[in-house]
């Protein structure tokens, strides 16, 4: 059976792949959304979202070895691409809640999963690394 023959009603039928496009526009977006979910602070600041809002000082306390400045950039990023919100209160002094959005909570299961792989099998990892080093001379 050719597939414009297809019923495309029938629900075991799926979209045939997408191709990418010539111009690899396609892969540059998708690069672009990749770089800010595996950017290690932003994994992390989601991981610590996953259980509802948080204030800057108490993220900033939570994820060990995060400058002031590189959580401010990459809440700010995560802002930019939806999938935390910056809700401000006006307290004296003002309170600024972050929250992760829906296409946050989206991510978050994900990320969370990732997370837990990569610690279930870092010591496989680690070994992997170690034999490679030795093989290949490294120290």
């Amino acid at each position: 059976m050719r597939p414009e023959h297809i019923d495309v009603t029938a629900p075991e039928v799926t979209a045939p792949p997408r191709r990418p496009s010539p111009d690899h526009s396609d892969c540059r977006a998708v690069a672009s959304v990749l770089a800010r979910v595996g950017d290690k602070w932003s994994v992390f600041v989601i991981m610590m979202l996953i259980d509802g809002p948080k204030r800057f000082n108490e993220l900033k306390r939570m994820i060990s070895g995060i400058s002031q400045r590189m959580l401010t950039l990459t809440l700010r990023g995560l802002e930019r691409d939806g999938l935390v919100t910056r809700t401000i209160f006006p307290t004296i002094p003002p309170r600024v809640d972050y929250e992760l959005t829906d296409l946050g909570r989206g991510l978050a299961e994900p990320v969370k999963a990732l997370g837990n792989w990569a610690f279930t099998h870092l010591p496989a990892i680690e070994g992997a690394r170690k034999q490679f080093d030795k093989r290949n001379g490294a120290d």
